[in-house]
């Protein structure tokens, strides 16, 4: 009796075994080639792949809006699934990011495909030995469960896809820096967790009609490191180019433009600032691409395409691993040592290369709505010719990098964001006063209407000044002698594109708090100009070039006022300090 229960309880213990033919397509293979797999169909199948293989797992990553986890699988040789363990066995790490914006699935249909593939098929597994795959299966949870078949007006297909914003209808593809949904957060967390050496991140393009059934986003060159930038110029694009057409999906570079045409004016490469993902990759030494398949083909071969290209991308890094890994040393090594960074980046109109662009002819004719000429695409007239492609950025506003900011403990919803981005971060252990560089806010632009939930601020000016300044134990120090250097500059700098100002993080201190009542000033800033003779000769001065001033009563009080030590100091001084050395370390834990 007893070795029959030990058998039985052994026997409920063992995995149930797979069926000697067990099918292992995707939903999507099973279907029709117009059919993407929803939500639930796509967690199925990496759980069913996370049971059978040791080389697959597939895991929890953090928080959503829509309430369902985030979901990371890592696909990587001997079941090594830890990045510290990854790193250690030298593999790069190469980071699949689908379902952005979920009507645009190819990426999340490919993925599967390639995740089982890679375990499955022999030449595939090879990949392995050089490489970790982490894939996020669906990163807009919210929109993938928003499942619709209208959205994509301007798509062919699949017949039922989901919604490009998110629970809170937040577009995650401008939400990597300011983190309002729950899905940044978590991206962010994992993204610093496994630092990748090339992101991709799968999407479908609107636009311009033309041949390409993908065309493709790659880090802009200039924004990038140079000693990364050279790889992927040098030996990674050519190769990924070269054997897209081999396949017969020759790329083009994302096909952005002025005018009424491609080849009107030429392309534009694309800046992708820190609000978009392979921004934000780029500012920890992370080369992106973003894929874009063509919006009018049929979504099969899109997603062939998509497929081939993650292929192709993963065979050329694991040839070159040992290259990429000094790039990427050497990337590290000198943003750690660099004083200077640039804040912004304006296109260079002067520059361009040529490039053969294959689209069809732009033409026009009646509207069978307005009856008006309107613009359509000629697919019967392809044509292959020469076009400019403007890919040259110059760094605008740059700045030297202190040696540590310090963030007082009353902004915490930046000391988070920062934190999620791997910053580390101590705390003054007691109170002090510090003598550091401060920045007084002076023009800027904020957009009239609201943009991802922020009025975002924009070319703004600022006066440096040294000053003693009040901090507190509790308050942050940001050291930049960390990797996350180039992150923690170009979010606390608040002249940067997409810095935590821009964004709207510190709107508090534009406003003045304290003012005063006109007919009690007079007789105080009376006074004031009595005992300072200084103050009296930069009024009358200013009076007398400039009218519109001279004839202001309110105008010269509120002068008198501002040059008043009744001004409230803090007013329009950004909170964030630059600390350029001292005894700070020793205050802080």
């Amino acid at each position: 009796m007893f070795l029959v229960l030990l058998t039985a309880l052994l026997a409920s213990t063992r995995p149930v075994p797979e069926p000697a033919a067990a099918d292992w397509r995707t939903p999507f293979e099973k279907g029709n080639g117009n059919t993407t797999v929803t939500y639930r169909e796509c967690i199925d199948y990496y759980q069913r792949l996370d049971a059978k293989y040791a080389e697959i797992t597939m895991r929890p990553a953090g928080a959503t809006d829509s309430g369902q986890p985030l979901h990371e699988v890592v696909v990587s040789g001997n079941g090594l699934n830890d990045p510290a363990a990854t790193r250690a066995a030298g593999r790069r790490v190469v980071f699949i990011q689908n379902g952005i914006h979920p009507g645009e699935p190819e990426g999340i249909d490919a993925s599967l495909m390639l995740a089982r593939d890679l375990v499955q098929k022999p030449a595939l597994k090879k990949l392995l030995d050089h490489l970790t795959v982490v894939i996020i299966p669906i990163y807009n949870v919210d929109g993938a469960l928003n499942r619709n078949s209208t959205t994509r007006a301007n798509q062919n297909g699949p017949e039922s896809y989901g919604f490009r914003g998110n629970a809170r209808n937040l577009d995650l593809n401008r939400d990597y820096v300011k983190q309002d949904s729950r899905n940044a957060q978590s991206f962010a967390e994992l993204f610093a967790r496994w630092r990748p050496d090339v992101f991709v991140d799968t999407h479908t393009s609107n636009g311009a009609d033309y041949q390409y059934t993908m065309t493709l986003i790659a880090t802009q060159k200039d924004k990038l490191h140079p000693a990364l930038s050279a790889y992927m110029t040098g030996r990674l694009l050519p190769s990924l180019y070269q054997g897209m057409e081999k396949r017969h999906w020759p790329l083009t570079p994302y096909v952005d433009f002025e005018g009424r045409t491609p080849d009107a004016r030429g392309l534009q490469g694309f800046l992708e600032t820190p609000r978009y993902s392979s921004g934000y990759a780029a500012l920890f030494n992370t080369i992106g691409f973003i894929t874009e398949t063509h919006m009018l083909k049929a979504y099969q071969p899109r997603v062939k395409a998509t497929y081939d290209f993650l292929y192709l991308l993963l065979q050329q890094l694991a040839q070159s691993s040992d290259e990429l890994a000094r790039a990427r040393a050497e990337a590290d090594r000198q943003t750690a040592a660099q004083q200077t960074f640039p804040l912004n980046w304006q296109r260079d109109t002067t520059r361009a290369e040529t490039l053969q662009f294959r689209g069809y002819e732009g033409r026009t004719k009646p509207s069978e709505v307005s009856g008006l000429l309107r613009l359509y695409y000629d697919q019967k007239v392809p044509y292959t010719k020469p076009i400019k492609y403007y890919n040259t950025f110059r760094a605008g506003v740059q700045v030297q990098a202190p040696r540590a900011y310090v963030l007082p403990q009353a902004w915490t919803e930046v000391a988070e964001r920062l934190k999620r981005g791997g910053v580390q971060l101590r705390r003054l252990s007691r109170d002090t006063t510090l003598t550091a560089e401060a920045y007084y806010l002076g023009d800027f632009a904020t957009s009239p209407r609201p943009y991802e939930g922020h009025y975002l601020h924009s070319r703004l000016q600022v006066r440096a000044e040294q000053q003693k300044i009040r901090f507190f134990r509790g308050d942050y120090v940001v050291s930049l002698d960390q990797p996350q250097r180039r992150f923690a500059i170009e979010t606390l700098e608040p002249q940067a594109t997409d810095s935590f100002f821009a964004w709207g993080f510190f709107d508090s201190v534009l406003q003045q708090k304290e003012h005063f009542s006109d007919y009690v000033f007079e007789d105080v800033a009376a006074d004031l100009l009595r005992r300072d003779p200084k103050l009296r000769q930069q009024l009358e001065e200013r009076k007398k070039t400039d009218p519109s001033f001279a004839q202001s009563a309110s105008a010269q009080l509120e002068f008198v006022y501002r040059h008043s030590p009744y001004y409230e100091a803090s007013h329009l001084r950004y909170p964030v300090v630059r600390w350029q050395g001292g005894a700070l370390e020793t205050m802080a834990d």
